[in-house]
């Protein structure tokens, strides 16, 4: 199983910082499952939100992965930022999403981008092409048959995509992967409702 709690442990010295900003860009928007001091919509530039990282411990298992959000780099002609929410928090929340986290994201430092035009030095998970849980680019079709299929210990891999999708509508953030793939997932989901209705 990967685990890169201990390796995260080690690339930060968070008592350095005199403020603490997390980001979050997939499940973090909507499941906060740990205590912040203050939580404001941000944004960062120069990354590209994709369903390309592996869930072995969450909303899959070894032998059936499910997928995940993970960032990319934007292509040099792609200014959209990507959106979601950051939060100030505690060094000692990190003991809990290091744990979180595990599955192959690794901890860097980012600039986020705040609604009032301000800039802060924050934190950020990121699982790139070189950790073992990473997927990589597969076709919307593939991507919504495989979260369709997936389910581990935190439930359904589609609740994800549906609370994520839902999440970026409140943040009026649009995401057209995460978008596209939400409607194959429910065009999948039509079909396999007329299909058992059918077969009755």
């Amino acid at each position: 199983m990967i685990d890169t709690s201990n390796e995260n442990k080690d690339r930060q010295d968070l008592t350095q910082f005199d403020e603490i900003w997390l980001f979050g860009y997939g499940s973090l928007i909507y499941k906060v499952d740990f205590p912040f001091i203050e939580k404001i919509q941000a944004c960062i530039n120069g990354w590209q939100r994709r369903f390309w990282q592996g869930s072995h411990d969450h909303r899959g298992t070894p032998e059936q992965p499910g997928r995940v959000v993970t960032l990319i780099p934007a292509k040099k002609d792609d200014i959209t930022p990507c959106h979601g929410m950051a939060y100030r928090v505690s060094p000692e929340v990190f003991e809990h999403l290091d744990h979180r986290e595990k599955n192959g994201y690794l901890r860097h430092e980012i600039a986020i981008e705040f609604k009032d035009g301000s800039s802060k030095q924050g934190l950020i998970y990121i699982a790139d092409e070189k950790n073992p849980a990473f997927l990589g680019e597969a076709s919307v079709e593939d991507i919504a048959n495989q979260i369709l299929m997936s389910r581990g210990p935190s439930g359904e891999n589609s609740e994800y995509l549906f609370k994520l999708a839902q999440s970026l509508r409140v943040l009026n953030a649009v995401d057209h992967h995460v978008f596209e793939i939400e409607a194959r997932m429910n065009n999948d989901l039509r079909n396999c409702t007329y299909l058992s209705e059918t077969a009755k």
